[in-house]
Parts: structure tokens; sequence; C-alpha cells
């Protein structure tokens, strides 16, 4: 790889990659109304090349950052990408990877609906063997992502409100490991990204209780009911207790990311009280900290 110079000051640089019809092209534009200088489409075997004009200290003066939507239809890239991934990381470069994924049964309702051919398609097999193909090449990648996006359930107001909550988070300089955690109601369907999940619909729910019904876990109330005595306090002491000591062990590893996801019955009360305190209690150890209630609204 040739020598890259480093832009001065440091450019945010996010690199936008995924399954095909998973919402990059969505993606990118909600970064460019975010007053980021985007490009879609590009070679990653071109990014080295380019990012020493793309993050200019003429171009940084106008832009948030740069926000990258790579084309990855080359058949052999799941090492070279890789590869190159992992140079940019150790230059001097601010680069963060978003990853974007969707259902398979998604993936294939998107391209019925547009009618058009997924890039692997042409290699002999038919639309679902072809996602299936994709998934499989892009597992390294995924593997090595700041951050994951599930768009299956996803309008493109919700990715838009999850991109701009969330994937700024990255660039914390506190530590290059990330830990993302989920709110979620069973109902609703589990997040198909976490690494681990709890079922929390053991706790006391206090959707049976008639003036905690209408709050949520983020009221005080609600999170008194559920942590203030056993089992909801003990319970948030273990997973944290748990945790403290799992991660740095997924950290040793080299992950830049772990997902937590925990569920409760709509999403509202059990789960998001949980994950505010499982939240406050990591981010007094210095993690890189991201949280989601998916469907607090829903519940």
């Amino acid at each position: 790889m040739s020598e890259i110079s480093q832009a001065t000051p440091p450019f945010p640089v996010i690199l936008l990659c995924g399954q095909s019809g998973a919402g990059q092209t969505s993606a990118v534009n909600v970064f460019e109304d975010m007053h980021f200088l985007t490009v879609g489409g590009l070679p990653m075997d071109l990014v080295p090349q380019m990012l020493p004009s793309l993050t200019s200290e003429a171009i940084s003066h106008y832009y948030k950052g740069l926000a990258v939507g790579l084309d990855l239809r080359k058949q052999d890239f799941s090492r070279d990408y890789l590869s190159l991934l992992l140079g940019l990381r150790g230059l001097n470069y601010d680069v963060r990877l978003v990853f974007l994924e969707a259902e398979m049964d998604v993936i294939m309702r998107r391209y019925a609906t547009t009618r058009r051919p997924h890039p692997l398609e042409g290699e002999g097999g038919g639309l679902e063997q072809a996602v299936r193909s994709e998934r499989e090449r892009l597992a390294p990648l995924r593997e090595n992502a700041d951050i994951v996006i599930d768009t299956s359930k996803l309008s493109i107001h919700d990715l838009r409100r999850f991109i701009q909550k969330n994937c700024l988070g990255i660039f914390d300089k506190q530590r290059n490991f990330r830990v993302h955690l989920i709110s979620f109601g069973f109902k609703y369907g589990v997040p198909a990204e976490a690494d681990m999940m709890y079922d929390l619909r053991f706790l006391p729910n206090p959707f049976f209780v008639e003036e905690l019904r209408p709050q949520s876990g983020l009221d005080k109330s609600v999170a008194d009911y559920v942590l203030g005595v056993s089992p909801g306090r003990e319970f948030a002491g273990r997973l944290t207790d748990f945790l403290l000591y799992l991660l740095p062990l997924y950290e040793s590893e080299g992950r830049y990311r772990v997902t937590i996801a925990l569920g409760c019955t709509g999403g509202r009360h059990r789960s998001v009280a949980v994950t505010e305190a499982v939240f406050k209690a990591l981010s007094q150890h210095n993690y890189a900290m991201s949280v989601e209630h998916r469907h607090l609204e829903l519940g």
C-alpha cells in the first residue's frame, strides 16, 4: 500500500458498507444532510488514494466529516478489503466502519419490489443464493465494524434518527472498543445484530401498575419499581459485574464492538430501565458506550 499522509486536523471518516439492499444509499444521503462530504459507490481499492484529497484542510473547513459508500461487488473482497480497512486504521486517519444489514426475507422483498438484479446473481444462482453468499463474504468486515445497523424494521426516518443519535458517537476517543446496548420488546422481534441477549421478563412488570403503565423505563418511578428491590437490583448488579469481567476478554481478542440486547415483553418498561442502569454503570469504567431503545415508542 502506498504511503498516505494524514489530514490536519484529523477529519472524521465514515466508511459505509454492508449487504446489497440494506440501505447504504439512504445512509449516505443522511450523512449528506448532516453536512458531511459524501461519496457513493467508491471501490474500496481507491479509498487509500483518494483519502488525502477528500480530507484536505480546504475540504475539512467546510464539512463535518467524510462519508464514503463503498462498492464491494468485487468477488474476492473478503481478504483484500479487510486488509485495506485494517491498514487504514493503522495510519493516523480517524476512520470508522458502519455496516448495514437486514434479514434475508427483507432483502429479497426489497429486490422484488425494485426489480433490480442483485450484484451476485450473475454467478449462476438465484436471488436467495446470492443474498446468502454475500452475507458470508461480508462476515469479516461485519466483525470489524464499529457499529452494525439492522435496517429490517427501520423506515428511512428511523434510519435517520439512528444515525444522528449513534453514528457520531463512534468517534469517541476513550477507546477503540465499543459497547452498544439495545432495549427491545420480544413482541416486536429480537435484534438480529446482538452478540448476546438477556430476557428480562422475570422482573416485576410496571405495565400492571396503573399509574406506571403510561410511563417508561426512563422515568425514575418505573426504574425504582424495577430496580429498587430484588430480583431487579441484584440482577442489574450481577449483570454489570459479569460484563465487566467479559468485555475485557472480547477486547483482548481484537473485537471492535459488542452489541448487547436486553428485552422484555413490550420494550418500554423493564428492558429500558435495566439498559439505562447498565449503561450508566459501564460508562463509569471508561467504555465508549451507545444506547438504543428500539421499541420504546411501541411498547
